[in-house]
């Protein structure tokens, strides 16, 4: 299973993808907050697709960033049509990479167990 995860910068996408793939997952990060062509994240075909968010205080937090608000709503544009199609979607502020990582590992079980009964 191809799991694609967006989300904006900061929101925790590459230590979310490597905390699946040490899990034994098969995911990879989509910089679609940095492309203009609005389904860029469908290129690799995934068979999930996750997207994380983060608000300004938490990516501050997280990291120094040269940017503010108006380029996350750009950000968030962007990702409009990833987050319209995402199978999962959650807001990262209040979370550790752990539980990110937990909830998305719970729902992907979840979506093999379907998938096996069907």
């Amino acid at each position: 299973m191809k799991i694609a995860v967006t989300g904006v910068c900061a929101s925790g996408k590459t230590t979310l993808v490597a905390g699946l793939r040490a899990a034994g997952y098969d995911a990879y990060n989509v910089a679609q907050e940095h492309s203009c062509i609005h389904n860029f994240w469908q290129k690799r075909h995934p068979d999930v697709l996750i997207t994380i968010d983060a608000r300004m205080p938490a990516i501050r937090q997280r990291r120094v960033v040269p940017w503010g608000e108006e380029r996350l709503q750009v950000q968030h544009a962007r990702l409009a049509d990833a987050r319209a199609h995402a199978d999962l979607y959650i807001q990262t502020d209040d979370y550790t990479a752990a539980e990110v990582r937990q909830q998305v590992i719970a729902f992907l079980q979840s979506k093999a167990a379907e998938q096996a009964r069907a």
